[in-house]
C-alpha cells in the first residue's frame, strides 16, 4: 500500500486542501493512480473519508515531516571505494535536519558550492517508537519505505571534515513520492538518473549493513519516533548536479522521486 500526502483540487472556499491518503493502482503508472483520503494518519488503523481524486489532479508533497533524518555513510562497498575509503565494520551515521526535507516535484536549491552531488538511497520510515530494539524486532517498527536523495555539497564536506553543513542545506533531502508499506527491502533495484541518463544502478542486497541492522543500531543510540526517516546509504555512481538538471531516484516496488535543480535564490 502506498501512502502519501497530497495537495488536493481547489476547494469551494478557494483554498487548496492538504490530505493524507492511499494511492491505488500501481507504483509506476502515475496516470492510472487514484488517491483515497484517510481520516487521520497512517500510524494505526486506517479509516477512509470517501474523498478520492485522480493523481493527475493533485500535487504530491513530502509524505512525512520527520523529527529527524538519520543518514548512513558508506553503506555500499562500491561507493566507499569510489570515495577512497573502505566500508566500515559498523554503521557510520549522521543527522540531516527536518528543514532539508522536500517532496516529489519540489526543487533542489543549490547553495554556493563548487560541487553538489546526488545520492540515491532507500529511505526507511519508522512506524512506532524504537528504542534499544534487537535486529530481530527491527522490522516490526517500520511503517514503510520511500525513495530518498542525500544531496551533498562535496567541497563543504571536504573543508569541514564532517557532514552537517554539506548535507544539511534546505532542500537537500528529497523523499517520496510516497511511503510503500508492503515491501521486502532486502533486494530491490535502485537507480538514479540525471536528465534521463542512468548514473547509479545498484541493489539493496549489496548494503554492508542491512535494514534490520541499521534500525537496531540507530535505536540503540537514539530513540526513533513515528515518522522518523533512516537513509540507508548510496551505491556507486554518485556525481554532480547543476542548475537546470532533473534528478530521478527510482526504486523497485516503490516508484520514482523526481526533482528539478536550480540555484538558490
Amino acid at each position: 500500500m502506498a501512502w502519501g500526502v497530497v495537495e488536493g483540487p481547489t476547494g469551494a472556499n478557494g483554498g487548496t486542501p492538504t490530505s493524507e491518503g492511499v494511492a491505488r493502482g500501481g507504483p509506476t503508472d502515475f496516470s492510472a493512480l487514484t488517491v483515497s483520503a484517510i481520516a487521520e494518519h497512517p500510524f494505526g488503523a486506517i479509516e477512509f473519508t470517501g474523498d478520492r481524486w485522480s493523481l493527475e489532479d493533485v500535487r504530491l508533497v513530502a509524505p512525512i515531516l520527520p523529527s529527524k533524518v538519520v543518514a548512513v555513510a558508506k553503506n555500499y562497498a562500491d561507493h566507499a571505494a569510489e570515495m577512497g575509503d573502505e566500508a566500515p565494520s559498523s554503521p557510520v551515521v549522521f543527522i540531516k535536519p527536518s528543514t532539508s526535507v522536500i517532496g516529489h516535484g519540489d526543487t533542489i536549491r543549490l547553495p554556493v558550492s563548487d560541487r553538489v552531488d546526488f545520492e540515491g538511497e532507500l529511505a526507511i520510515v519508522i512506524g512506532k517508537p524504537a528504542r534499544d530494539v534487537s535486529r530481530e524486532e527491527a522490522l516490526g517498527h517500520v511503517l514503510g519505505y520511500m525513495c530518498g536523495n542525500d544531496v551533498s555539497a562535496r567541497d563543504q564536506q571536504k573543508a569541514d571534515g564532517q557532514f552537517t553543513r554539506a548535507k544539511g542545506h534546505d532542500s537537500f533531502c528529497p523523499i517520496g513520492p510516497w511511503i510503500e508499506t508492503l515491501l521486502d527491502p532486502s533486494d530491490l533495484r535502485i537507480t538514479t538518473s540525471v536528465n534521463g541518463q542512468v548514473k547509479q544502478d545498484g541493489r539493496t542486497k549489496d548494503m554492508v549493513h542491512d535494514v534490520p541492522t541499521l534500525i537496531s543500531f540507530v535505536s540503540n543510540v537514539m530513540t526513533l519516533l513515528p515518522g522518523d526517516v533512516i537513509l540507508t546509504g548510496t551505491p556507486a555512481g554518485v556525481g554532480p548536479i547543476v542548475a537546470g538538471d532533473t534528478v530521478t531516484i527510482e526504486i523497485e516496488g516503490i516508484g520514482a522521486l523526481s526533482n528539478k535543480v536550480a540555484k538558490k535564490a
